[in-house]
């Protein structure tokens, strides 16, 4: 007896990019199934600023911004490792809000709509032909099989797919885009409620802004082997590599930390990566991650779920072939997205050493005009 479950979409992925894209898609009237391997609610590893391009958007999907009493960010307070600070208005500007809120709020929305959203439960395979053949395999150990027409990578920065399909972004060797930690924390801290700090330490950046209930994300990224060189103590690297900054000096000293963090993350790649694999349209994080010196992660990875709904809706409908759909949603992600990534990873190289990062907070002090460009370029428009 043939147990396998069928769908229209399958999305691989529960975060922002693989819940916009399966709601949209449910809406549509597609059948649609969510794969999230963990549960909601659940604290993830980002910086909760959101650019206001996203706004109108979420409200779209059914999430009641402006009930929530978020606080509006319109400031941009940039440091460097020797304490020089560059501080200026943000023109679009944007707001915080958790991954523990967002994300829940958007699977309540999805289930709403109809998506098929099964938590605690791991994508295995995922195999091509004439369709597609998931093998899944929930918490208790129950496998399942699923066939579905169209597929969306939506797993987030590494996935166990990603080393299964040998992506090639894996053999990267560039070691100023790779191989960094991702460590978050919610605390209660004194900063300006309407502003979001990015500190510059030796070795990678920290960002803080406010987010809901009056507490603060706090979230940096560093380079894996300066923990291994500080004994694998986020502590110690804290106090001895972070603390190098004045500013996240007094920050770490005067917050208090809200359980149950930190969280964390390994393996952090900035290193390009392909948008369609073996058929499967990657979303968010899964086709490329943008570098947190450019903001902006939380909505690229919104947007793409919308391009991929509009992609996937004409295909099912037959407006458009298999390789007209990948071929379009690779085109429409490099014109939204490709330049914005580019331009964060060259930013990114103009930070982490002291000198450079240093350098170049001198040089929008010295010239303000400067940066008004620059910010620009790594916010998109309303979508």
């Amino acid at each position: 007896m043939d147990n396998t479950r069928t769908y229209d979409v399958a999305v691989i992925g529960g975060g922002l990019a693989g819940l916009s894209a399966a709601l949209l898609l449910a809406r549509a009237g597609w059948r649609t199934v969510l794969f999230e391997k963990g549960h909601y609610p659940a604290h993830k590893v980002c910086g909760e600023y959101v650019s206001h391009e996203s706004w109108s958007f979420l409200q779209h999907l059914g999430i009641p911004l402006h009930e929530l009493d978020l606080p509006s960010i319109d400031r941009l307070v940039l440091t460097a490792p020797n304490g020089s600070t560059f501080r200026t208005g943000l023109t679009m500007g944007g707001f915080g809000i958790s991954r523990y809120r967002l994300d829940a709020l958007l699977a309540d929305a999805a289930r709403a709509a109809g998506v098929t959203l099964l938590e605690g439960t791991r994508v295995e395979d995922v195999t091509q032909s004439d369709g597609f053949t998931l093998q899944v395999r929930s918490k208790d150990g129950v496998r399942e099989t699923f066939r579905t027409k169209a597929c969306c990578g939506a797993w987030g920065k590494k996935s166990n797919l990603d080393v299964q399909g040998g992506r090639a972004f894996l053999a990267a060797q560039d070691r100023r885009l790779n191989n960094f930690i991702g460590v978050k924390y919610h605390v209660e801290t004194e900063w300006p409620q309407n502003a979001i700090g990015l500190h510059n330490f030796p070795g990678g950046y920290c960002g803080i802004s406010r987010v809901e209930d009056d507490r603060y994300c706090l979230c940096y990224l560093a380079r894996a082997a300066a923990l291994r060189a500080h004994g694998g103590s986020l502590p110690r690297l804290e106090q001895e590599v972070l603390s190098v900054n004045p500013h996240l000096k007094k920050i770490f000293a005067g917050s208090t930390v809200l359980t149950p963090f930190p969280v964390t993350i390994a393996q952090v790649s900035f290193a390009s990566k392909a948008r369609v694999e073996s058929g499967v349209l990657m979303l968010g994080d899964a086709a490329g991650m943008i570098s947190p010196l450019c903001g902006n992660g939380m909505s690229i990875a919104l947007h793409t779920g919308k391009i991929a709904a509009e992609g996937i809706t004409a295909f099912l409908r037959g407006s458009c072939t298999r390789a007209a759909m990948e071929s379009e949603y690779d085109r429409a992600w490099r014109r939204q997205f490709g330049p914005r990534l580019r331009r964060g990873r060259l930013l990114q190289r103009f930070f982490g050493g002291s000198a450079v990062s240093n350098a170049f907070v001198g040089l929008f002090r010295t010239v303000p005009a400067l940066a008004g460009p620059v910010i620009r370029s790594t916010h998109g428009e309303v979508f």
